[in-house]
C-alpha cells in the first residue's frame, strides 16, 4: 500500500463540509503512533493509516531510524521522553490537530474491512455518529492468526472523539476511558496485530515489561497476594487460556501461549509479594 501524499489530504475540500442541517462536516481524523526503536515497523505502519488526515507519531527517543522514516511517510514527528504508555499516548491525541483520534500501535494495522468501516464514518451525519468505536484485534503468534486463549477478539477502543474519551492513567494493558453517558459502537473488520516475532521474545515482553507493570498496577490499585495464591496462579491462568477461552484450537501455538499466561501469571504474582514486603520493610 503507497504512502499518501498527505499535502494533497491536508488541502483537499470536501463539497459535503458546506453541507448543512443533519449533515456534519466531514470526519477528520488524526492517526496517532507511540514509537521508540521502531524502524522495523513504522513504516508499515504509516501506511497502515494513510487515509488518515493526519498522521502524529510521539517517539521517545530512538536510537534506530524510526523517525526519519516517519517523517518520510509524511508524518509529524514529536519527541518526548518516557513517560509512560497512556500518558504519552494522551500527549498524542493533545497534539493531534483534529478532534477525532485513530490510536495505532506500531505493530498493528488496519484490515481492508475495518478500513472500510472507518472511511463509511466520514460523511455520517452528526446524529449518526458514535462517541467511541471499539475494534476486535486479531494477533499473529507464531506463523498463525490467533483464534483462542482470550486473545480474540481482544476489543481495543481506537477511534474516539476527544472531547468524549481521553487515555487511562494505567502502567499496563492501557485502554481509552469515555466520558460518562458516551455513545460507544463496534465496527467490522480485525485490527492486525503483529505480536512477538518468537518465544524467546514473548519471554523477555512478559519480564521486562508486563510481569512487572502488571504488579505494580495490581499493588496499585490495592490487590495483594500471598505464597498461596502464587502457587495456583499458574495453573489457574493455563486452565483458563488453554481450556476455558479454547487455545486448544490454535494447536502448538495455543499451548505456548497457555504455557506463557502461566508464567505471566505466576511472575507477576511473584513480583507484587516482593512489592509486599519492600513495603513491610519500610512501615517497619
Amino acid at each position: 500500500m503507497p504512502i499518501a501524499d498527505l499535502s494533497r489530504v491536508y488541502s483537499y475540500e470536501r463539497a459535503q463540509e458546506l453541507a448543512i442541517g443533519n449533515q456534519q462536516v466531514a470526519m477528520k481524523i488524526s492517526a496517532t503512533i507511540i514509537t521508540f526503536n521502531e524502524a522495523e515497523n513504522i513504516r508499515a505502519a504509516c501506511e497502515s493509516v494513510a487515509w488518515a488526515d493526519e498522521i502524529v507519531v510521539v517517539d521517545s527517543g530512538s536510537t534506530d531510524a524510526t523517525r526519519d522514516i516517519a517523517v518520510g511517510c509524511g508524518a509529524r514527528v514529536i519527541v518526548n521522553s518516557w513517560p509512560g504508555f497512556a500518558a504519552q499516548k494522551q500527549l498524542a491525541v493533545a497534539a493531534a490537530t483534529h478532534d477525532w483520534i485513530f490510536s495505532l500501535d506500531a505493530d498493528e494495522r488496519v484490515s481492508p474491512e475495518l478500513l472500510a468501516s472507518i472511511l463509511s464514518l466520514r460523511d455520517a451525519a452528526e446524529f449518526q455518529l458514535a462517541h467511541g468505536y471499539r475494534v476486535p484485534r486479531r494477533a499473529f503468534y507464531m506463523g498463525r492468526w490467533i483464534r483462542g486463549g482470550g486473545w480474540y477478539p481482544d476489543y481495543q477502543l481506537r477511534l474516539f472523539h476527544r472531547l468524549h474519551g481521553r487515555w487511562g492513567p494505567r502502567l499496563i494493558h492501557e485502554s481509552v476511558t469515555m466520558n460518562d453517558g458516551a455513545r460507544i459502537e463496534t465496527l467490522k473488520g480485525d485490527l492486525l496485530h503483529y505480536t512477538v516475532r518468537d518465544a524467546a521474545q514473548h519471554r523477555r515482553a512478559i519480564e521486562e515489561r508486563y510481569a512487572p507493570l502488571g504488579a505494580q498496577q495490581m499493588y496499585r490499585d490495592g490487590k495483594r497476594s500471598s505464597p498461596l495464591r502464587r502457587a495456583l496462579a499458574g495453573p489457574a491462568a493455563f486452565v483458563r487460556s488453554y481450556v476455558l477461552k479454547g487455545g486448544f484450537r490454535d494447536g502448538p501455538a495455543g499451548l505456548t501461549i497457555a504455557k506463557f499466561a502461566a508464567y505471566h501469571a505466576s511472575l507477576k504474582h511473584s513480583i507484587l509479594l516482593q512489592l509486599q514486603s519492600r513495603s513491610r520493610d519500610v512501615e517497619g
